[in-house]
């Protein structure tokens, strides 16, 4: 274990990715699919054999010394690594380009979800392996939250830590027997990955008790706990398990609203119990308050065609809005089966708007889940409710205690930095997208769907879903740096290009 814990990051990262090829080779192999297994195989075991050489070359050379250079791994991990998953997937559907597989291994490594593939087109195999990328990339997440972004007081840290974005967190803050990088990482996890694993097979065993068969059980599970919304079915949610499967989704994706809700291993701020933390709160306010308004609107408007007292059309309506506000809320993606119920139910259509906006507020801070992040919004919302609170008081005193009072000033205050380059990324994306000859629509969704890593917004959000596949090579490129830019955030690539970094 300490050899491993001394292996470069990205080095170990490729290692871990060559090795799970092995898995869709076998899955190839047991359906009789004797190219795909021999792609997965072969560039399994071949990257394998690279991957422990250059370990070998590598192993007089101390690395991991430091989390600014373990977030440069990062950073590299999601380029280059995206470039290894390709090999095989390339070869295993022999009817796309490179440029077609780096790209959507991007998207899935991300966990935006994106496709450029018609369901009908992958195999199995083919469709597991996307799946394992999005898997792997939300474990990879996980971990790296704990172990690299928050002694940095990045990722969404630098609201409640006592560091400045960037830089350590003061002593005492991290525990000292793990100051060290390198042990850091590797005992995050050792206590992450079990946790990972462990939740994502009893969601696989209770989607095939649902009903589902293990191929399709297994994919929706990796896509759940990753939030990347990766499904083999061109509808992903009107699988065999039905509703009963969907409930069981639901509650997985409550991971996504908050790290507490599975660890409390960040030591890096201060953070309440999961029933007074503010993302877990304000994330169910949201799954609670849009679609009760959403309901209503197509309530209102079923008296217009005589449907206001069917009544299970309506809950099934309502249900529908409930599952896909939390799913979108969490970056998933995942549509309810019941969600067209609403729209047949009143003749209203729903506004994607509604969709973007959720994906944008995105999950908890440390999670999978991609967009702002709850914390960040928290921390504005405090500040604002403060603010007005002086304008009928101007000579009133703060309370609610130390934390609040860091969340209303510099809490607030790089929330808001946050935001606005999240603003200005949107638009600088949107220009470049127009560019490439998107309408405003189009170019607007497919930023936002990049930014958010919610790739199921081009299809659920647009009036007509964006065809990525008709996209040119430089748009498919630029939807790639935006989707790697939602996953690190703009302050994290800020980070890296800090002199002090490269002077180490």
């Amino acid at each position: 274990m300490r050899a491993l814990s001394r292996t470069p990051l990205l080095l170990l990262l490729t290692g871990i990715v060559c090795a799970s090829m092995i898995l869709p080779a076998a899955v190839s192999l047991s359906e009789g699919e004797y190219h795909d297994a021999r792609s997965f195989f072969y560039a399994g075991i071949v990257g394998m054999v690279l991957t422990v050489l250059i370990a070998i070359a590598q192993a007089t050379r101390r690395h991991n010394r430091n989390a600014s250079r373990q977030l440069l791994a990062l950073m590299t991990a999601f380029i280059v690594l995206p470039a290894v998953m390709a090999v095989p997937f390339h070869e295993a559907v022999r009817t796309t380009s490179f440029l077609n597989a780096f790209f959507e291994m991007v998207s899935s490594f991300t966990t935006t979800g994106a496709t450029l593939f018609d369901a009908p087109r992958l195999s199995s195999a083919e469709h597991l392996w996307r799946a394992q990328v999005g898997w792997l990339g939300g474990l990879l997440m996980w971990v790296a939250a704990a172990a690299i972004l928050a002694p940095l007081t990045l990722g969404g840290f630098e609201i409640t830590a006592r560091g400045e974005p960037g830089q350590s967190v003061d002593t005492g803050a991290i525990l000292r027997d793990l100051s060290d990088p390198a042990e850091r990482l590797s005992v995050t996890a050792r206590m992450l990955v079990p946790v990972y694993c462990g939740l994502t097979l009893a969601l696989w065993i209770m989607l095939m008790i649902a009903g589902d068969p293990p191929l399709l059980a297994v994919s929706h599970a990796m896509s759940t706990m990753a939030t990347s919304g990766i499904s083999p079915l061109s509808a992903p949610l009107k699988a065999p398990s039905g509703i009963a499967g969907e409930m069981i989704v639901f509650c997985f994706l409550v991971f996504a609203l908050s790290r507490l809700t599975f660890s409390g291993d960040t030591g890096a701020s201060y953070r309440p119990g999961l029933r007074e933390d503010p993302e877990f709160r304000m994330g169910l306010a949201l799954v609670i308050v849009v679609p009760a308004l959403l309901f209503l609107r197509h309530w209102i408007a079923a008296f217009d065609v005589g449907e206001e007292q069917n009544l299970l059309q309506g809950l099934r309506a309502l249900w529908g809005g409930v599952f896909t506000a939390l799913s979108f809320l969490s970056t998933t993606g995942f549509v309810s089966a019941d969600w067209a119920e609403a729209r047949s139910w009143s003749g209203l259509e729903t506004p994607g708007l509604m969709l973007m906006g959720l994906a944008i507020s995105g999950g908890g801070v440390a999670t999978t889940a991609g967009g702002v992040k709850l914390l960040r919004i928290y921390a504005l919302f405090l500040a604002g409710k403060r603010e007005l609170e002086r304008l009928v008081h101007p000579h009133s005193v703060g309370h609610s205690g130390v934390m609040a009072r860091r969340m209303r000033r510099q809490g607030a205050f790089i929330a808001w930095v946050f935001f606005m380059m999240f603003a200005m990324s949107i638009a600088a994306f949107s220009l470049v997208f127009s560019l490439f000859g998107l309408d405003f629509e189009n170019a607007m969704t497919v930023t936002i769907a990049g930014l958010t890593n919610c790739g199921p917004l081009l299809r659920a959000a647009a009036e007509m879903p964006v065809d990525l596949a008709g996209l040119s090579g430089g748009a498919k490129l630029t939807f790639a740096a935006a989707m790697v830019l939602g996953r690190l955030e703009l302050l994290a690539i800020i980070v890296l290009l800090t002199p002090g970094l490269w002077r180490d």
